[in-house]
């Protein structure tokens, strides 16, 4: 509330009430509190005054840091981070909207966060998103249904948000971001087909390179690949990774199925795999879909890695308790996760606001490759 003059006073500070003896509540409570700090610090969140006072430094000083502006002395910055942490002090993002008169939510839409890739990604984005002092409001939806991302987009547009960030790239949710103005900055994470694809610095060019690297070292020369669902284009992209991976080596796949990212797609997927064909390696675009593969060929009585080599994309946790473990391309969705929400934060922010991560790959090789059968 507002003492006369103006003054800003907090709005749970408690009256001065006399007792017997002259000595107040406040007066009392003062005293407890300098010999119980921490049980002070239990009945109010700190506020920016309490860090100024324990950095020793002005309130105005602890606001600029916050905000991450530049000239503030390095062990003064340093002091404040040391009293930020001791009070374990939180933003107030109401009273920071209304200060600022910018909103610090983020919106993000996702493909169902079931799966671990986009509940990974959703994790490093969200953890991002408050260390910048944002809140990232995820809406999960079938991303390849045109009226489910309308209607997600008209409702998360009408919220004050930020700025908005889609993180699946289909075919769909990109013609939906294409065809609307908002009055926000946006991002969709969506790749170009033909320079992405296979580029070779793009991740999954890298990632698939990697793996036919690996399988014709082994001496494979025989390749069928499972792709994920056309209408994505990180599925084509994979795709075409993998046909230029092969190219380099003078191979060409022996045939292509395709799935939806799910187990039981790669399923099916691995019974279109003909035994006359006599592919000796199993090229999948995710562990997923590399898991119902290796059952589908258990089934039919083809050994793995004895008979056929079979790899994944992604490196779930799940995928080194596959049976037999799933040599995979390791993805880190944590940091990509990161590296989107910053991408967006440079739009809200500028330049200033602090650049993405690299983002990198690894071949994890297991148990399910091998020599191909003499």
């Amino acid at each position: 509330m507002l003492e006369a003059g103006g003054r800003v006073l907090p709005t749970n500070a408690e009256p001065r009430v006399r007792r017997a003896g002259g000595v107040s509540v406040s007066d009392a409570k003062a005293a407890e509190n300098a010999a119980f700090p921490s049980s002070s610090r239990a009945e109010r969140p700190a506020t920016i005054y309490d860090v100024a006072r324990v950095a020793g430094v002005s309130h105005q000083t602890v606001s600029r840091h916050l905000k991450g502006f530049a000239g503030i002395r390095p062990e003064t910055r340093e002091r404040v981070e040391r009293a930020l942490e001791s009070l374990d002090y939180r933003p107030n993002m109401t009273a920071r909207t209304l200060a600022t008169n910018r909103s610090h939510r983020v919106g993000a839409l996702t493909h169902e966060i079931s799966q671990v890739g986009p509940s990974k990604i959703m994790q490093g984005a969200s953890a991002a998103a408050r260390e910048a002092g944002y809140l990232l409001d995820i809406v999960s939806l079938d991303v390849e249904d045109a009226s489910a991302v309308q209607q997600a987009l008209t409702l998360i547009t009408q919220q004050d948000i930020a700025g908005l960030i889609a993180f699946s790239s289909t075919d769909v949710m990109t013609e939906a971001f294409v065809s609307r103005d908002f009055p926000m900055p946006t991002l969709i994470e969506v790749e170009d087909d033909d320079l992405v694809g296979g580029h070779p610095t793009s991740l999954n060019f890298r990632g698939f390179r990697a793996v036919v690297d690996h399988l014709v070292g082994l001496g494979h020369t025989r390749f069928f690949h499972i792709a994920g669902p056309p209408g994505w284009v990180s599925a084509r992209n994979r795709e075409l990774s993998y046909a230029r991976a092969l190219a380099e080596h003078g191979l060409t796949s022996l045939g292509t199925a395709h799935g939806d990212w799910s187990s039981a797609s790669g399923f099916a997927a691995a019974e279109q795999i003909s035994a006359a064909l006599g592919v000796t390696a199993v090229v999948v675009s995710n562990d997923q879909m590399a898991l119902g593969a290796m059952l589908s060929l258990k089934r039919r009585g083809i050994r793995v890695p004895d008979d056929v080599s079979v790899t994944g994309f992604d490196d779930i946790p799940e995928a080194a308790y596959f049976q037999p473990p799933l040599t995979t391309v390791r993805l880190d969705f944590d940091t990509q996760g990161r590296a989107s929400f910053h991408r967006l934060l440079r739009l809200i922010e500028g330049p200033s606001a602090s650049p993405p991560p690299p983002l990198t790959i690894e071949l994890m090789v297991r148990e399910s490759t091998s020599r191909p059968p003499t």
